[in-house]
């Protein structure tokens, strides 16, 4: 529990803990352990904001400018200023770019078990806004991985990015470009904040 809070989001701590807590719950009822040990563990509980934390296109910059990669950068920039959520970032291929038509059509989400229709459960479009753009004009014109079917954010082998990855560069981003995660909203940024950046 300790590690999981220092490493990791309070909302994933929780999930952790109670998938854990389910697991040895159930091999007690089936007799595969005698105990559960983590019945007594504490829970980890999260705290509601009153309000959205955003960012301001400056520090959206600012993140873009001290992301470690060109496509950390790009990565950042367009979940920003175009409110993609994680799993439509990791999905999004470079067909889903609409460069003459200045959109994104947003078909798929990537989840832990594979692509999937979005969260809404229908496909959408958002606009290509010029900062959008030309983070990834500059992105597809990298040496590989850049035909319809790629995907536009992708490991060093074309694979589906890892989001704990993607999250620990964002935190590591912030951190270095001094921004400030607490935001007065008595809960920490996350990278879906910048959906919410979007929002505004």
């Amino acid at each position: 529990r300790r590690d999981l809070l220092a490493t990791r989001s309070r909302r994933t701590g929780q999930k952790t803990l109670i998938l854990l807590h389910g697991i040895f719950k159930l091999a007690v009822r089936q007799e595969w352990m005698t105990s559960n040990p983590v019945a007594h563990v504490e829970r980890v509980g999260i705290r509601r904001r009153t309000e959205f934390a955003v960012l301001t296109v400056e520090e959206v910059m600012a993140l873009a400018r001290v992301a470690p990669t060109e496509q950390d950068a790009a990565l950042v920039t367009v979940a920003a200023f175009t409110g993609l959520r994680l799993g439509e970032l990791r999905a999004l291929r470079w067909r889903d770019v609409a460069w003459s038509k200045r959109y994104v059509h947003v078909r798929r989400s990537y989840t832990g078990t594979g692509e999937k229709t979005p969260k809404s459960g229908k496909a959408r479009s958002v606009p290509l806004s010029d900062p959008v753009a030309r983070a990834l004009d500059a992105l597809s014109k990298r040496e590989h991985f850049t035909g319809l079917d790629d995907r536009v954010f992708c490991s060093a082998t074309g694979a589906v990015l890892d989001d704990g990855q993607i999250r620990d560069m964002f935190y590591a981003a912030l951190e270095h470009a001094g921004i400030d995660r607490d935001r007065g909203t008595g809960k920490l940024l996350v990278f879906h904040d910048l959906r919410h950046t979007f929002g505004t």
